[in-house]
């Protein structure tokens, strides 16, 4: 079976080495360098959200390679259809969904995608059920730097106990085991 060459950039260098760590580990595919993105089949580009900047990312990638895009996004507005149709993307996956990366890569690299607009909606759907509140956000983002119960409340001007509340809600929600596992989650969803 031959490999299918495949590149990557994601909008921060952790995101990165991790998309291109997951990568590495299958079999199907051949990661090349950044410098070396011009031969691959497949760019796979992992952003939280499609924007300005991931815009300008995806046109210069384009006009450097002909190759299909997969894009894995924690969010994609439909009103940026058309620019992610001219920069050749071809996959829309959610962050959460790296099990079926390597399918979409295949997929794509043989020209075998559903249209972008069924997939940009997918999206929207798969993530909406599992939408994090600001308040929620706000308390993650205190806790991935480290914050107790505590000083959480005082930062937000919220009580111990709403803070409580707010974490088991969210926990008990999405079916997460514990705090590492809400912050990794929102992480995952690139929500922080």
């Amino acid at each position: 079976m031959d490999q299918v060459r495949v590149a990557a950039w994601a909008s921060d260098p952790i995101a990165l080495t991790g998309l291109i760590n997951h990568l590495k580990t299958r079999p199907e595919l051949l990661v090349v360098p950044r410098a070396r993105r011009a031969e691959a089949a497949v760019l796979v580009f992992a952003v939280g959200q499609v924007d300005r900047e991931v815009i300008n990312a995806l046109r210069g990638a384009s006009a450097e390679s002909p190759a299909a895009i997969v894009l894995v996004a924690g969010h994609v507005d439909p009103g940026h259809l058309s620019p992610l149709a001219e920069c050749h993307v071809s996959v829309v996956l959610p962050r959460t969904a790296l099990d079926r990366l390597t399918a979409s890569v295949l997929a794509a690299a043989r020209g075998r995608t559903a249209p972008l607009r069924d997939q940009v909606e997918a999206l929207a759907h798969e993530g909406a059920g599992a939408a994090l509140t600001p308040r929620e956000v706000d308390v993650l983002r205190l806790m991935a730097e480290g914050w107790d119960t505590a000083e959480i409340a005082g930062k937000l001007c919220y009580s111990e106990r709403t803070v409580k509340n707010v974490i088991y809600a969210m926990t008990n929600r999405l079916n997460l085991r514990n705090r590492p596992h809400a912050v990794a989650y929102a992480v995952r969803a690139g929500v922080i």
